[in-house]
């Protein structure tokens, strides 16, 4: 194996198999979490929003994924100096961060598998709904990935990282329209709404499963938004993020 395959191995072992086989009531919440927001969708509802709610899960487990990411890097840079270890090695910090974000997949996928069944079981669309959805997903993960290791290098504490991935959470995937249409907001309030990126995509996934339809210039913004959104939290996880310590 080569230098590079051996060390994404080595955060996937680290970050997801260790955690997966020693703590496993961690791995239940991770499961319980997408699935109890869209069970409630669901009985409020009368089922109508069963596909909204089944995209907003995978988007919050894509997101929330990203942004687990920040207290893990943390944790392993405040209490095992972890990333003065990797900052003096040969490694490089994209590595290092590609190793853990693939960790993240690896331990969010029962999550994510459970969806992906639902999905597949009530939701039908078009292969291209498909692909767009997927594409969506992967966006909020970079995004969400980028902003967790930004967060993580100034993180100077655990407490502190899980008050971040909390306040992430709520803002991005609990009240932001995910797993509810947008047009449930009260039109005064639905620009608030946009403040968040998930707003973005949760409505392209929308439109897409056939919930709604927009007009093709607004679908066309939202993608323009989402990509450009995503262009800027790669930057800042690149360019801001404090690697070694000054």
């Amino acid at each position: 194996m080569s230098r590079f395959g051996s060390q994404i191995l080595a955060s996937i072992l680290v970050n997801a198999i260790y955690e997966m086989r020693n703590y496993p009531a961690v791995l239940i919440i991770t499961v319980l979490s997408p699935l109890s927001f869209l069970t409630l969708i669901f009985f409020i509802s009368g089922g109508t929003l069963l596909a909204v709610g089944i995209v907003g899960g995978l988007i919050m487990s894509m997101f929330s994924a990203g942004t687990s990411l920040q207290a893990d890097l943390s944790h392993l840079k405040n209490d095992f100096k972890l990333q003065d270890m990797v900052v003096g090695s040969p490694t490089k910090a994209s590595v290092y961060v590609a190793g853990m974000a693939i960790s993240e997949l690896i331990y969010a996928s029962p999550a994510l598998i459970i969806l992906a069944v639902l999905f597949g079981l009530f939701v039908h669309v078009t292969l291209a709904a498909v692909l767009g959805i997927v594409l969506v997903m992967l966006m909020m993960f970079l995004m969400s990935i980028s902003l967790g290791f930004a967060l993580a290098t100034f993180s100077s504490d655990i407490v502190q990282s899980f008050a971040f991935t909390r306040l992430l959470s709520l803002v991005f995937t609990t009240l932001a329209p995910v797993y509810y249409p947008i047009t449930y907001i009260p039109e005064p309030w639905r620009y608030l709404a946009y403040l968040s990126p998930t707003t973005y995509a949760a409505q392209i996934g929308h439109v897409l499963v056939g919930y709604y339809e927009v007009p093709s210039a607004q679908l066309m913004i939202d993608w323009a938004v989402l990509s450009s959104l995503t262009i800027i939290f790669l930057w800042i996880g690149m360019k801001k993020a404090r690697w070694r310590e000054k």
